[in-house]
């Protein structure tokens, strides 16, 4: 599912295959292969054979087709129209798939050892085995439960408010109004803690029961814990997996903790001591988001003078050619979300300049463009695959503003990669691994230069920033892309201890908020409660969507960029370059997407990047200028916390 920075963070609607997919509307397990029927295993008295194995795989992926056509249409219903029937019927699909999933997965299993196994039955197995996110046990009335528990927890989320003024406020509203520069530090804790303990904190005991039951479900299949299955899926053992993301984050550690300092610094001239002292870790109600994910909501507070002012903001270029953000009162259908549809037109148009087909006429009558007036629905945005072939779509709740500009292009960054690999079998409908698919989006918006709003023509081509604003432009960017890292890497942390015991349900929201501090260096704006649940205040965390993707996502988008901006010939600062229109680059890049998950990562990582490992080295050089800045900057600080 989507990168990331709100109520609306990126996320993906894939079909069941997908490890991303059916958790973000169904929070079932997610799962490579919810099967509809036992398969024929082999006889108690012989051993299996390569012949049974290939045979389960196509049985597998018959009844996975089918299934994920029903289940996604439930899910779309059920995430477009929150009631307790659609809740109810979401629980019920999503049992059947996760049982008949577990079901397939210990079959699978039983070929572990088997000699002679081809190369495709062989991953394809691994993929039913290690691919659920959700693992329920074969214990009757299992996978019932879990499905119950992962449902409402999704839905209360769903329809989750906060306080502003002591009057309730929406999920996608509070989350405007703290980024809200004009908001007092006081209304900013209020929304804080009224959002984290009225969404959070009811959560933690059906949480914990999640806990118990997926752990159950994944010791069945053969791994220690879930979290240890959720890192099985990098083609890399899971214990090594951890040890690469942990030395990615050191690569580029660096850059983040001169950021902190200089923000932190900024904060204290703002506000004073008494709010965020000088040194120390910074109040996390004050970075302009709920989750002090990304920052860039107060990048005014931090702009650098002379060169913080870009000149142009692009909801206001949008607005200033016509486009008009639906009105909450507007009842006429022909006038709600036109202009917000037209976004989209644009992104369409983005990818297209690659060489890539339109979308299909069915994306523009089935997406959710804008918020409706009659219902509850998750506004979370996510990219959809209903059927596996062409009727992709996605659910937003669009505003005209510069965000939702952005999250448009990663959103299609989704789709057109689905739509990319759907002649690949099954087991094969995802991307090489979580982290490519969250990164397409994102190197399409690196390339949303000024160069690109000239080209689209939003921007004047006599306002396009010089190279004195280069610092501002870099600033602005990794307000949001630097600043999201340890939060990326952290939530899949918490959970992999909260998997394998070693953090026990009486300390969940004293080891959320300690690693808050050792990554992030940030405090909640008040002392927490101990029965506080401050983790299920963020999406992912009810929804049981894995998150390490994100920071994947966050440095591949680098790698994927520079690789597109070499081979579109690119001379000038990598932070200026745009592949807009350059099908040479299309087509190499479709070349890695139609390959779906039919190749480890790596290989698919070659094929566009002539590099076989993920790396910070991309995103290190695309930030260089702005790291000599930011240490001149806090030269004589105390940087830290």
């Amino acid at each position: 599912m989507a990168a990331i920075t709100s109520f609306r963070d990126f996320d993906i609607m894939l079909n069941p295959v997908s490890r991303l997919a059916v958790a973000a509307a169904l929070s079932m397990a997610v799962c490579t292969a919810p099967a509809l029927a036992q398969s024929e295993s082999a006889p108690a008295s012989t051993a299996p054979t390569a012949a049974q194995a290939d045979a389960l795989v196509a049985q597998a992926e018959k009844e996975f087709f089918d299934y994920s056509v029903e289940a996604s249409r439930v899910a779309w219903v059920n995430a477009t129209y929150l009631t307790e029937d659609t809740d109810a019927l979401a629980a019920q699909v999503g049992a059947k798939g996760t049982e008949m999933s577990v079901r397939y997965a210990l079959e699978a299993a039983k070929f572990e050892a088997v000699p002679g196994l081809s190369y495709d039955t062989r991953r394809k197995l691994d993929i039913l085995r290690a691919g659920i996110v959700l693992p329920a046990p074969t214990t009757p009335g299992a996978a019932n439960e879990l499905n119950a528990i992962s449902t409402k927890l999704q839905s209360d989320y769903g329809k989750g408010r906060g306080t502003l003024g002591g009057q309730p406020i929406s999920g996608s509203d509070i989350e405007a109004e703290m980024g809200n520069l004009e908001r007092t530090p006081n209304e900013y804790k209020e929304m804080w803690t009224s959002w984290h303990d009225n969404v959070g904190k009811p959560m933690r005991g059906e949480f914990e029961r999640l806990v118990t039951i997926t752990n159950e479900g994944a010791k069945e299949l053969g791994f220690a814990d879930a979290g240890a299955m959720w890192r099985s899926n990098y083609d890399m053992p899971p214990d090594e997996f951890a040890k690469v993301t942990e030395k990615l984050w050191q690569d580029v550690k660096p850059l983040y903790d001169s950021l902190h300092c200089y923000v932190r610094d900024k904060l204290n001239a703002k506000y004073g001591d008494a709010v965020q002292p000088g040194t120390g870790p910074i109040r996390a109600d004050l970075l302009g988001n709920m989750w002090a994910q990304e920052w860039g909501n107060i990048y005014p507070l931090v702009a650098p003078a002379g060169a913080g002012d870009l000149g142009y903001d692009i909801g206001k270029l949008l607005k200033a050619k016509g486009y008009v953000e639906t009105s909450p009162t507007e009842t006429d259908p022909a006038k709600r979300g036109v202009w917000e549809k037209e976004m989209f037109k644009i992104g369409e148009g983005f990818f297209s300049s690659l060489g890539f087909d339109p979308l299909p006429e069915t994306f523009w009558t089935r997406t959710q463009f804008i918020k409706p007036l009659d219902r509850e629905v998750v506004c979370h945005a996510s990219a959809w695959d209903i059927d596996n072939k062409d009727d992709i779509r996605i659910k937003m709740c669009t505003k005209v503003d510069s965000g939702d500009f952005v999250t448009i292009h990663h959103e299609l960054g989704h789709n057109y990669y689905q739509r990319a690999y759907k002649d690949q079998s099954f087991l094969y409908l995802n991307g090489a691994n979580d982290g490519f698919h969250e990164a397409i989006g994102d190197t399409v918006a690196l390339s949303i230069t000024p160069q690109y709003l000239v080209d689209i023509g939003l921007l004047d081509p006599a306002k396009v920033p010089g190279a004195d604003k280069d610092i501002g432009l870099l600033l602005r960017q990794a307000m949001d892309k630097i600043a999201f890292l340890p939060f990326g890497l952290l939530i899949d942390r918490w959970r992999w201890g909260v998997f394998d015991g070693s953090i026990q349900p009486a300390d969940y929201n004293k080891a959320w908020n300690d690693m808050r501090l050792r990554y992030q260096g940030i405090v909640p704006p008040a002392e927490r409660p101990a029965d506080a649940f401050d983790a299920g205040a963020k999406y992912h965390i009810p929804a049981s969507v894995p998150y390490t993707r994100y920071f994947l996502a966050r440095l591949l988008q680098f790698q994927f960029y520079e690789a597109a901006c070499r081979q579109a010939g690119w001379k000038g600062p990598l932070h200026r370059c745009s592949f807009y229109g350059n099908k040479e680059v299309g087509a190499k890049l479709n070349a890695m997407l139609e390959m779906g998950a039919s190749r480890p990562w790596p290989d698919a990582l070659e094929v566009f990047t002539g590099s076989r490992q993920m790396s910070g080295k991309a995103l290190a050089a695309y930030f260089a200028p702005l790291k000599t800045w930011l240490d001149r900057q806090n030269k004589g600080k105390s940087c830290g916390w």
